[in-house]
């Protein structure tokens, strides 16, 4: 893009950042349920009092109570991507989700999308990159959508499952220090932050700060975790991701890797596809020991 557009959208994206004004914040569903899985938009806890987190909320028939899925998706240093990012959906792994009996919420977190507000889980620049802080704010932003849900008559008040991708995987290893009675599992798709520094793919910025950081949130993880990562990632490629995991696993967390086939031209967003979800299956199912999918009903 060139200069002069890039100042041209300045305007808008201080609209789209800002704090919406507002007498009252309310959360809870804000809409009707529709298609497909009983999709309803809901708004939920942000760390900025005066701001609710739109998140997206998929249900399998009944009333439940369900066990709680909460996806965390990823995200960019780019201010302008951030602003520009679509409601996150993950729809075929909620899809996947739903019909193994889960309800799924996926927050969108602040500073991204329509939920706008301060981007608070900023790493900074290479030279001052602090991932274990982005980590801890992004885990806290994830446990307040959960425990919102958690409050709701049709969820279930245990066993919950957090599947983070890239940075919001990276956030769900900070929340491994959780209660594990409250938060039974963690998948992390890809985890990590820095990645395709400069836009250039295979390339981290600070990738020792990023090893230091992991075995920080090892130290005091409680909950265990699966890693996957596909054959074809440039952000957090198989033997990088290794390399993480095991920093990880040598503070003391737990931890099990699983390098997955290679997905698309870039396997770092294989989570958001299909055909991800397919090849990803498998491990899910594993790692989750999930029931068998339930028969298809409509909503």
């Amino acid at each position: 893009m060139r200069l002069f557009n890039t100042f041209a959208l300045l305007p808008l994206l201080a609209l789209l950042i800002a704090s919406p004004v507002c007498a009252q914040v309310t959360f809870g569903s804000s809409g009707e349920e529709g298609e497909p899985f009983r999709r309803q938009l809901w708004r939920v806890p942000s760390p900025d009092s005066d701001i609710a987190a739109r998140a997206l909320l998929f249900r399998p028939a009944g009333s439940g109570p369900f066990r709680l899925a909460v996806i965390a998706h990823a995200s960019t240093q780019n201010a302008l991507r951030r602003a520009q990012m679509p409601q996150p959906e993950y729809r075929a792994l909620a899809a996947f989700l739903v019909a193994r009996g889960l309800a799924v919420l996926v927050p969108e977190r602040l500073g991204h999308g329509a939920t706008g507000g301060q981007y608070v889980e900023d790493q900074g620049g290479c030279d001052e990159a602090d991932y274990a802080r982005s980590g801890r704010v992004t885990a806290a932003q994830i446990s307040l959508a959960l425990e919102f849900l958690r409050k709701q008559d049709f969820i279930r008040k245990d066993a919950a499952i957090v599947i983070g991708h890239s940075a919001g995987g990276w956030g769900a290893l900070a929340l491994a220090n959780a209660d594990p009675k409250t938060i039974s599992a963690i998948i992390a798709f890809a985890p990590g932050r820095g990645g395709h520094a400069n836009d250039e793919p295979n390339r981290i910025c600070a990738p020792h700060t990023l090893l230091a950081a992991a075995a920080e949130f090892g130290r005091t993880a409680r909950i265990p975790v699966t890693w996957l990562v596909a054959a074809n990632d440039s952000y957090f490629a198989p033997k990088f991701s290794q390399s993480l995991a095991d920093a990880f696993r040598g503070s003391g967390g737990r931890v099990d890797v699983r390098t997955l086939p290679a997905v698309g031209s870039e396997g770092h967003w294989m989570i958001e596809t299909e055909a991800g979800v397919k090849a990803a299956s498998a491990e899910l199912d594993r790692a989750l020991n999930l029931p068998k999918p339930l028969a298809t009903k409509k909503p």
